[in-house]
């Protein structure tokens, strides 16, 4: 959770970076443009990043999650087992 929390921080503070930026850099337009270009693309493989970040260890919590249920069946299984005699 707290990564998610960490990405929108992030994208919040690009934005106003970049809102920032354009108000205040005396730049021609074609320069404006340009800066708009590089920041839209390094914002957006940053989200890209994260994204693939944040899914990889979504499955590794799964798996994770998958393997302790597993072993809770077999050792339930076992005592079911042992019981019955």
């Amino acid at each position: 959770m707290n990564d998610d929390n960490n990405l929108g921080w992030f994208l919040a503070g690009a934005a106003v970076g970049a809102a920032l930026g354009i108000l205040f850099t005396p730049k021609s337009g074609s320069d404006t443009r340009k800066y708009l270009k590089d920041t839209t693309l390094d914002s957006r493989e940053a989200m890209e990043s994260g994204g693939r970040e944040l899914m990889d260890k979504g499955k590794d919590l799964y798996d994770r999650g998958r393997k302790i249920a597993e072993d809770a069946s077999d050792l339930f299984e076992r005592g079911r087992k042992l019981v019955q005699g």
